[in-house]
């Protein structure tokens, strides 16, 4: 703040006015700061994500579909309709396939092998699903996959 106080005459009044320069130049000192700053806290990795629309899956009758539901206590598996613990879960897994590449010998493909659906309970902890998923992997399935109930409006109807 500046103020006058010299010989004047009775007219002159005492200046009052706020000195801006200063806070200008924090005000741009501040600006400078973020201007630097915010690139380097904003990293990312670029990504292009997929343009998801749901389509109606096929169940094939040698897939195997898994439900999985379960609180923070216990994890509940069940084959088809069975209840089954982990060991029980993988031995079935690996006699199914097994049984697929007794069955085609040495011509079996990654599409010969049946794939895993998983239905789990949208209440479940995500060990739960996790094991199922890791169990049937070490069984040796190559495809594991969920299903879900999709938002209305958003299946695609059926190219004809």
């Amino acid at each position: 703040m500046a103020m006058s106080v010299g010989g004047g005459s009775a007219e002159d009044k005492p200046l009052s006015d706020i000195n801006t320069t200063p806070l200008v130049d924090v005000m741009l000192v501040l600006l400078i700061i973020f201007l630097i700053a915010v690139p380097v806290v904003l990293q990312t990795v670029k990504l292009e994500l997929p343009k998801v629309a749901y389509e109606v899956t096929t169940t094939k009758p040698e897939n195997i579909l898994l439900s999985v539901t379960g609180d923070n206590n216990k994890c509940n598996v069940g084959w088809g309709m069975t209840p089954v613990t982990h060991q029980e879960l993988l031995d079935r897994g690996v006699a199914k396939l097994k049984g697929v590449v007794d069955r085609l010998g040495a011509n079996v493909k990654p599409d010969d092998i049946p794939e895993v659906h998983i239905r789990g309970d949208i209440n479940t902890p995500y060990r739960c699903i996790g094991g199922a998923v890791y169990t049937m992997q070490q069984a040796g399935y190559l495809k594991v996959g969920f299903i879900s109930e999709p938002p209305a409006g958003s299946i695609k109807p059926a190219d004809r």
